[in-house]
């Protein structure tokens, strides 16, 4: 298991038919060159990417300590590749990290990942498909498309910085004793409600608007 590569991106103005007039986004993410400094980002609100060099511009709803870094893995984009008849290069999905033999959707959260010598780690949340990452795509009914695959990617948080590159391996060091997975979690969220309740067995991993959701699932009831 390692790190294909390491994706970063500034802010720019789209130039694509599915985004609005003079809008900015950071979704475009390009492999660096050499190391990159990961670092925790601070609070939902106010915290960006977790990766020096890498901006988020909507932060009411992307970056922050639980969205520090978000990882794809290869093989999901190697399938989309097949389905969709086009190329998707490393970062392509708006991805930090595109990894090798790691799966990414079937890890736990609060499953740690140890990333080269300094790195660790935590999975926090799926990805949950927005209006940008359509427009960025642009393919025909996207958003259901993906949210269907149940195959978001991760998001995770820092543990511990320091600096990660292509190249490095990855190492699962910690696997939490619960069975609820990004998939799991994706699906309770969107296509599979009923399973919201469940997803509280994974405790404090959970991030604050996945918890808030699910608890407010389970008084609904």
């Amino acid at each position: 298991m390692h790190l294909l590569s390491v994706n970063v991106g500034r802010a720019k103005t789209a130039d694509r038919p599915g985004f609005e007039a003079g809008m900015d986004t950071g979704i475009d993410k390009r492999p660096a060159d050499g190391p990159v400094a990961v670092t925790a980002p601070g609070p939902s609100g106010a915290g960006g990417s977790g990766l020096a060099g890498d901006t988020i511009v909507h932060l009411r709803l992307h970056g922050g300590d639980d969205q520090a870094v978000y990882a794809y893995a290869r093989e999901d984009l190697d399938r989309w590749e097949r389905e969709l008849g086009r190329t998707l290069p490393h970062g392509a999905f708006g991805e930090n990290l595109t990894t090798s033999g790691v799966d990414v959707n079937g890890a736990l959260i609060g499953e740690r990942w140890r990333i080269g010598a300094d790195v660790l780690l935590e999975v926090s949340a799926p990805r949950t498909p927005c209006r940008t990452f359509v427009g960025w795509l642009g393919e025909e009914g996207w958003m259901k498309r993906f949210t269907q695959a149940a195959a978001p990617g991760a998001y995770l948080r820092v543990i511990e910085p320091g600096e990660i590159r292509a190249g490095d391996p990855v190492s699962v060091v910690h696997r939490p004793d619960h069975a609820v997975t990004v998939s799991f979690l994706f699906r309770a969220a969107t296509t599979e409600r009923a399973l919201m309740a469940d997803v509280l067995a994974a405790g404090d991993a959970l991030s604050d608007r996945m918890r808030d959701r699910a608890l407010a699932y389970r008084a609904s009831r």
